[in-house]
């Protein structure tokens, strides 16, 4: 059989957008329309229909209602992050989701309405839509621009970058595509990282033919960290793992159900347990941990007895967003009115919308390397972000964008980089390889096993140890290994061996930021049984950078006020820890 060599396109362009989902295409539509420039998204899918929002959503979880404040919103995410937030990207966000949900509106997007004519208000802080085409409108608001072009089904693997004397500096990045045998070059100014957090690190909820069955999309592989944490770009946060309370087995949202028809969490005695643990969002999955760990379980969402009217309006809910949910009501023959809803958690995921696991950015959502910026779900320290907020920080990223370029070509020349082809010589190797020790499936198998059994996934009810976690490091390494031995049968096949690689990088700066938290802050997303207490040296955020072959953790103190830049960062001098070993 002849070796397979990859053919190689190059692309310029000024700005580059990894990731066209929520908030890549915001960004892009937002750049397109307030400049000349050349804008090009790079995205592994089709954008009409990729990322968290393709299958649409029922409601919009962050619009500050009359009366309302973002100032109360950002007290909000700091009660739900138990203190562990960036104030200053917080309140930035919340002071545009409003003007961001107008303009949706004026798209195209259905908001529902109440009888006096406002948004139909599900709690003060979110409203209900019709959102069933909510990506396409997205896409759209992107595509109208002249100067932005879209390179679909292309995976990117690395960012392109060089030291200039000043640092490292972003130059564009490198990738493959993934339905012909072509290598991908990108040279650009500037590039923004939104590609989505990280899905597939456990063992999901339904392994087997139905491990798809998850609550966040299984193809977001974790890329964007895991490209700018091998470039060395410091992250932050990424032990506050996001576990969902979700409906069982079919993993759909169960805020529809508990906001919209007020339906409290039960447990087998039909007794109401919620407040007895918390109403955080971690705290109403501890509990249900909890209640079945004490044999009171399984738990539920009351919903038995709603009325004929409210259970028809779920229906319709779910079907905008997760209609197997509807589908097995439908089946069933037995509705929400007729029989309580049995809830479960998910496996862990590490999410910048929702947690604060991601890139450590200044408030314009500048990454810490030059010309790199982070927003959406990447961006880390911003929980509670939902889609308005990662529109938000699409649009913040945007401008900071133009600033920076406007501002670097007052006193430089920017040329085209050479080209590095270290990266596509990798890809051909996995395409020209005798079959490996393991297979890409194994190799996943084995990941997803590691992290549930030693890491903090269901089979230990979330709860990890000092010990438990050192253990997962030198698996996680040695299955990283054998990923260099593994062999692509065809682009395909070499998709699947990136987004394992991918995820493995993500498992490893993972495990070493929850092994330097020494305490348990938030309840299932961080539970530490060697250190089960709250520990308030711990007030400050937990870092990481690759420098030198190593993981470095930098502990930083919290961030106050409206506004940080990097240069003003501070490392808190008894932080200093170190873990040996690759990426």
């Amino acid at each position: 059989m002849s070796e397979k060599k990859l053919k190689i396109t190059h692309f310029y362009t000024d700005v580059l957008i990894i990731g066209g989902g929520t908030a890549g295409c915001w960004a892009a539509s937002v750049l397109g329309a307030r400049s000349s420039r050349k804008i090009l998204i790079a995205e592994k899918a089709g954008i009409r229909r990729s990322g968290c929002l393709a299958a649409g959503v029922n409601a919009l979880n962050c619009y500050i209602t009359d009366g309302h404040t973002p100032e109360e919103y950002v007290e909000y995410a700091r009660r739900d992050g138990n203190g562990i937030i960036r104030e200053d990207l917080i309140r930035t966000f919340a002071e545009r989701v409003n003007a961001i949900t107008h303009e949706l509106e004026q798209r195209g997007l259905v908001i529902l309405r109440d009888e006096n004519g406002a948004y139909a208000a599900r709690g003060w802080r979110n409203i209900k839509i019709n959102g069933e085409n909510i990506k396409p409108i997205l896409a759209e608001a992107a595509l109208a621009q002249k100067n932005v072009s879209v390179l679909e089904h292309v995976n990117i693997t690395s960012l392109r970058t060089v030291n200039d004397g000043n640092g490292t500096r972003v130059t564009g990045a490198t990738g493959f595509m993934i339905r012909e045998e072509t290598a991908v070059e990108i040279d650009a100014k500037a590039v923004l990282i939104a590609t989505g957090g990280a899905a597939g690190l456990y063992r999901p909820n339904n392994p087997g033919f139905s491990r798809h069955k998850m609550w966040y999309p299984p193809f977001n592989t974790g890329a964007g960290y895991a490209m700018g944490i091998r470039a060395g770009a410091e992250m932050t946060t990424m032990e506050n793992r996001f576990v969902a309370l979700r409906c069982k087995d079919t993993i759909a949202p169960t805020g529809t159900i508990a906001q919209g028809v007020h339906a409290r969490q039960v447990n087998a005695e039909d007794e109401v347990y919620e407040e007895k643990y918390g109403l955080t969002t971690p705290e109403r999955i501890y509990g249900t941990v909890s209640e079945n760990r004490a044999g009171r379980g399984p738990c539920f969402l009351k919903t038995r007895g709603i009325s004929g009217e409210t259970e028809q309006d779920l229906y319709k809910a779910y079907l905008n967003m997760a209609p197997s949910q509807t589908l097995k009501w439908l089946e069933s023959g037995r509705g929400p009115s007729h029989e309580d809803t049995e809830i479960e958690g998910t496996e862990p995921y590490v999410t910048g919308g929702h947690t604060a696991g991601g890139f450590w950015v200044d408030t314009g959502r500048r990454t810490t390397i030059s010309g790199l910026y982070a927003a959406g779900d990447c961006a880390g320290g911003a929980p509670q972000k939902y889609v308005t907020g990662a529109l938000a920080e699409g649009e913040i990223a945007a401008e900071s964008i133009l600033k920076d370029l406007d501002s670097r070509e007052k006193n430089s020349t920017w040329r085209p980089e050479e080209a590095d082809t270290g990266e596509i010589q990798q890809y051909e190797a996995f395409l020209n390889r005798p079959e490996g020790v393991i297979t890409i499936g194994q190799a996943e198998e084995a990941m997803q096993k590691v992290m549930d059994e030693y890491a903090g996934g269901i089979r230990q009810d979330y709860q990890y140890s000092e010990s438990s976690l050192s253990i997962a490091e030198e698996r996680i390494a040695g299955i990283e290994a054998l990923t260099d031995t593994l062999r692509a049968e065809d682009m395909f096949d070499l998709l699947h061996i990136y987004e394992i690689r991918d995820r493995l990088t993500v498992c490893r700066d993972l495990l070493a930021h929850m092994k330097a938290r020494k305490e348990t802050r938030w309840h299932v997303f961080g539970e530490n049984a060697s250190y089960p207490e709250l520990d308030e040296r711990f007030d400050c955020y937990v870092n990481s950078r690759y420098r030198d072959g190593r993981l470095e953790i930098v502990l930083r103190p919290l961030v106050k006020g409206n506004v940080f830049s990097h240069k003003d960062a501070v490392e808190l001098p008894y932080g200093r820890q170190e873990r040996g070993g690759g990426v």
